[in-house]
């Protein structure tokens, strides 16, 4: 289930308040330097959209985007549910922001298949 990797590349729009999404706010780079994303306002939400991919050969290009739809929890986190619009596939979803880093983790199948991605913020 190689294309599962791909759907991690990028994030997406969150419904949260804008004050509990703006530390997610900015220009990411995943950890094996393979994607950059942008978390932005868009609309109510807050979107994330491939700025560049390194490896296109999986399937994944610039401007794909993953919509999702989360809530702050207690710890800090954000989870929900997320929606990859590319090729319409719906998972669970959490994202864990530090200074300047960021921790997403989708799931499918239940829980069943999940892939954590370590993000680092743009310098």
């Amino acid at each position: 289930m190689t294309s599962f990797r791909n759907i991690l590349v990028v994030a997406g729009a969150i419904t949260a308040s804008t004050a509990d999404a703006a530390e997610l706010d900015g220009v990411w780079l995943r950890d094996d330097g393979n994607a950059r994303v942008r978390i932005a306002p868009c609309g109510d939400k807050v979107c994330a959209t491939n700025l560049w991919i390194g490896d296109a050969s999986k399937g994944e290009a610039v401007g794909d985007k993953l919509v999702m739809t989360l809530s702050r929890e207690a710890d800090g986190s954000f989870s929900g549910t997320a929606w990859d619009a590319k090729r319409d596939w719906r998972y669970s979803m959490t994202i864990r922001a530090t200074e300047g880093a960021l921790t997403t983790r989708g799931c499918l199948l239940g829980g069943l298949l999940c892939r954590d991605v370590n993000w680092k913020a743009a310098e």
